[in-house]
């Protein structure tokens, strides 16, 4: 019996796992059609800050999704150098920031 528990568990944790890299692509995808890519590195800064610079700076702040769906949709300048960041909103459905911002601070 606890084997097949055992078995059960390993088996779901994996599943978790290729849900998680499905939405990661997904929101991938959707931050590469949405243009956040022309300024936006996963690793590297380009004109914009690396995401995972961005990740690593909100780690903790249970805020973060909130601030960071409010900037991407207004924009900004300011917190990460002088280059503004242009408004996404209404051009990038809301539901769609979110999917990009939770993949940032999954990061």
């Amino acid at each position: 019996m606890k084997v097949l528990l055992s078995t059960i568990a390993v088996a779901g944790m994996l599943l978790a796992g290729q849900v998680n890299a499905a939405n990661a692509d997904a929101a991938k995808a959707l931050a590469q059609k949405n243009g956040c890519l022309a300024c936006h590195s996963i690793d590297k800064k380009v004109l914009g800050p690396a995401y995972k610079d961005v990740a690593a700076k909100y780690k903790g702040d249970k805020t973060a999704e909130a601030k960071m769906i409010a900037k991407v949709k207004a924009g900004g300048s300011g917190v990460w150098g002088p280059m503004p960041m242009p408004a996404n909103s209404p051009q990038v459905k809301d539901e769609d920031i979110k999917t990009i911002v939770q993949w940032i601070l999954s990061l």
